[in-house]
């Protein structure tokens, strides 16, 4: 198996590939793999020539120092799943350092708006953490595809945002949210809930199908107002936010349009460790 942790080796590596017109499919994550992490490179072994998986952990895009902290960092595991599941994809895990040379900070983006909406309002400046890492990673490994889960729905609104205004030549592809047996989200920050935690957590895809339901006769507030009720009766999740919003701008929803698309979304605590979903309205 072939791991890198240095850009500049990565990419004359890789450069014979690019000048043979090669497809290169890319699946950034932070490691502490898991089966949706692998569901992404699936779909990528079955499209590209080659595969792509970096594995790092990105500062930039925390608010949170305690959370960057805590964040599970499994790179020997993580490299052992890689390899069980084709040991031809190439890893990329590099240093701080040999990504942001010597300066951690974030660019500035814009998004058209994307980034001032649910994660955007709760962590300041993650969207600007988000762009600039992805971007700094497309330009070192210039991917024909690059996949992404749609349980972060709204860093894929971004990242799509950021490839079409900088012009840039990689396809985007959203891929379905792959749950656990009791259809909770999969996460890497799972790993950090205790077993009963993990089995009690089952309640928030419960809540967006619920909440899906009601959708269909009620108001996007009668809605929101009916999952915050829920919330508060249940001592162990602490409600952040649940939205109804426009699937294409991500703004809320005032007033329902036939025309256009919603999904809910939601972020909650559960013991201090932070869980999102979300479902398709339609």
């Amino acid at each position: 198996m072939t791991v890198f942790d240095k850009q500049n080796e990565l990419k004359a590596y890789l450069k014979p590939f690019l000048q043979e017109n090669k497809t290169i499919g890319f699946i950034p994550t932070m490691g502490a793999l898991h089966q949706g992490h692998l569901s992404l490179m699936k779909t990528s072994l079955k499209n590209n020539d080659f595969t792509v998986v970096s594995i790092f952990v990105n500062p930039t895009q925390f608010n949170n120092s305690d959370d960057l902290n805590k964040y599970p960092r499994t790179l020997e595991s993580d490299a052992e799943k890689i390899k069980s599941l084709n040991p031809e994809i190439i890893i990329y895990a590099p240093s701080v350092d040999d990504i942001y040379e010597g300066k951690t900070v974030s660019k500035s983006f814009d998004y058209d708006g994307l980034e001032f909406e649910m994660e955007g309002k709760h962590r300041p400046g993650h969207f600007d953490g988000v762009g600039t890492i992805v971007k700094k990673l497309f330009e070192i490994i210039n991917p024909t595809n690059a996949y992404f889960g749609e349980k972060d729905f709204q860093q894929l609104a971004v990242v799509k945002k950021l490839v079409q205004k900088n012009s840039m030549s990689v396809k985007i592809v959203g891929c379905p949210i792959f749950r656990e047996a009791n259809n909770l989200a999969m996460s890497s920050r799972n790993e950090r809930l205790s077993a009963d935690e993990r089995v009690k957590a089952s309640m928030i895809y419960k809540n967006l199908t619920d909440a899906k339901k009601l959708f269909g006769t009620k108001t996007a507030n009668e809605v929101t107002k009916w999952v915050i009720k829920t919330f508060k009766k249940q001592s162990l999740f602490e409600l952040e936010y649940f939205e109804i919003a426009d699937e294409e701008t991500l703004l809320t929803c005032k007033r329902k349009n036939k025309n256009k698309n919603y999904r809910a979304f939601i972020a909650v605590f559960v013991n201090n460790i932070r869980l999102i979903d979300n479902i398709s309205l339609k």
